[in-house]
């Protein structure tokens, strides 16, 4: 299941959005399997004992220890994986974005437009992959 949050103006981080919407203090990912970026980094310490949740591989930081620093070749190998499933939704995220409305300030007082602005993109690069 693929899931797109409501519409949020300005600088925010992904996984303050994702706890405003989902308390990690609820069983809202029992069992599932949760495919996230790392704008998600966190949420292996909030989920990860009751979801099984994937996240790519972080570059380790260079240091005097460790001036090479590199992901391991099992490790990349996983996140290319990941990242051949994840493509296919960031094409579909900036296919969207072809349609001007989202990219520029709606100048609308009615929150429902807004989410309606998405919800037809949506339904247009739906129509547009289809033919």
């Amino acid at each position: 299941m693929l899931f797109v949050g409501g519409v949020v103006a300005g600088s925010v981080h992904d996984y303050a959005l994702m706890k405003q919407l989902f308390d990690p203090a609820l069983s809202w990912f029992d069992g599932a399997d949760v495919w996230l970026d790392l704008g998600f980094f966190g949420a292996t310490a909030d989920d990860g004992n009751k979801a099984r949740i994937h996240l790519p591989h972080k570059k380790p930081r260079a240091s005097k220890n460790n001036p090479h620093a590199a992901l391991t070749v099992q490790q990349i190998r996983e996140n290319k994986k990941q990242a051949r499933t994840r493509i296919s939704v960031e094409h579909s995220i900036g296919g969207m974005k072809t349609f001007h409305c989202l990219m520029h300030r709606i100048r609308n007082r009615l929150d429902i437009f807004i989410d309606s602005f998405f919800g037809l993109a949506a339904g247009l690069w739906n129509l547009k992959m289809s033919l």
